[in-house]
């Protein structure tokens, strides 16, 4: 209002903002967590589809679709569908609505026990292949790891893909069953040196005390054997409460048998963590210092904001801020929007003050990082790099090869 120039601007909009607000939240009211509802499937995205519910919106994410591996959300519904989603989740607050659909089909994974008793031996497909290991399908929903390390007999410190290829089909042998991680499976191979019969098993409870020699010393830590061929991993940051990792580990020599304790074991990693440190136990927020810069963590998202997402590392009460342009090396997918409180997220440390325990971390940085990982180590289309990044990457490589041989030949004259 402009009192001095007699000018009024009026807004229909404002209006029609509040109608349906009102309405959104007649129709939330209406909603219970649990309850069974036809949508309609209005917009389709790579994490998820959304369905109009009837004037209100709710996200079926794509994890939520089925209890299988599902790559896109089009393999499972179009737009235009009509489908039968259960409400797994009603934010009050922000109104947002989390549905799915494979909650309304059997879980494959009740009974898992009975249905694959360990050491029973079973067909499946190989449907993903990691550094750490490949991943076979016994059925739809229920997937199992087979671990580098469960992967050959002879074979040692070789690429899962050089032994099985995607689709697949080999025989496996149930390891371990664990119904609330994964469940662990091993080459049925015979053992040159044991019987078939032995079955080998490894330590799956944290906080365990373990004993083994030392395989392989790295910039980053320790490779400890463990019983059954598996390797754990002891950070440097777990290495000594008063020194530096650098300098603690230059006590250690390849064969050297350590005592550790387990920390964490991953089964989606395939991953064992032990420490090798005594004295008083840490804090969540001292545990700051063993991020190292460019590693991996897992957060859980506190916030949805305009220019960015909350998280708070996993087992630990730290917390920071993803910025919105660290959101994706997507520009498309730089969207704060796409996340939900309580998500898990996979992030790259890219900064960290231990002094005042601030820590930055970075979706983006992360999946740069795994694309180079994926190209410097396979050097094909099969895993993602297109010919002209494996091109590219060999020239610079010969041209900095060509560089070095004429600076050797001018230092020699």
């Amino acid at each position: 209002m402009d009192r001095r120039r007699g000018n009024i601007v009026v807004s229909r909009r404002e209006i029609l903002e509040a109608t349906r607000a009102e309405q959104r939240s007649e129709i939330v009211a209406k909603l219970a967590e649990g309850q069974v509802i036809d949508g309609v499937v209005k917009n389709i995205t790579d994490y998820g589809a959304f369905i109009d519910l009837g004037g209100i919106d709710g996200l079926l994410h794509v994890t939520d679709m089925a209890w299988r591996r599902v790559n896109h959300p089009s393999e499972i519904v179009n737009v235009g569908d009509t489908v039968k989603v259960q409400i797994v989740r009603i934010n009050p607050e922000t109104q947002r609505i989390s549905l799915g659909m494979k909650q309304l089909q059997a879980d494959p994974w009740a009974g898992i026990e009975a249905k694959y008793p360990v050491g029973a031996r079973f067909k499946g497909t190989v449907t993903n292949i990691a550094d750490y290991g490949a991943f076979v399908e016994l059925e739809p929903g229920v997937e199992g790891l087979i671990h580098v390390s469960e992967m050959s007999w002879t074979k040692k410190n070789i690429h899962p893909g050089k032994i099985v290829s995607t689709s697949q089909q080999v025989e496996v042998q149930v390891l371990e069953v664990d119904a609330a991680e994964a469940a662990h499976l091993a080459r049925p191979q015979a053992d040159p040196g044991q019987p078939l019969g032995r079955v080998p098993r490894h330590p799956s409870r944290r906080a365990r005390v373990v004993e083994g020699p030392i395989r392989n010393i790295t910039e980053f830590g320790l490779f400890v054997g463990l019983d059954g061929g598996v390797d754990g991993m002891v950070h440097l940051s777990d290495l000594d409460w008063n020194r530096s990792g650098d300098e603690a580990i230059k006590d250690y020599k390849k064969g050297d048998t350590v005592k550790a304790v387990v920390l964490d074991v991953d089964a989606a990693e395939g991953a064992h963590q032990p420490r090798h440190q005594a004295g008083r136990r840490r804090s969540a927020r001292d545990r700051s210092a063993s991020c190292g810069r460019a590693r991996q963590v897992t957060c859980e998202v506190l916030a949805v904001q305009e220019n960015g997402i909350e998280v708070k590392l996993a087992d630990t009460d730290i917390t920071t801020f993803i910025k919105r342009s660290d959101l994706s090396r997507d520009r498309s997918e730089q969207r704060p929007e796409r996340f939900n409180v309580g998500d898990k997220v996979d992030a790259a440390v890219t900064n960290l003050d231990k002094n005042s325990r601030r820590i930055t971390v970075s979706i983006k940085a992360l999946e740069i990082a795994e694309e180079k990982q994926a190209v410097a180590q396979y050097g094909s289309s099969d895993c993602g790099a297109s010919l002209g990044d494996i091109f590219k990457a060999a020239i610079k490589k010969k041209e900095g090869a060509d560089e070095k041989k004429e600076d050797d030949e001018d230092s020699e004259s």
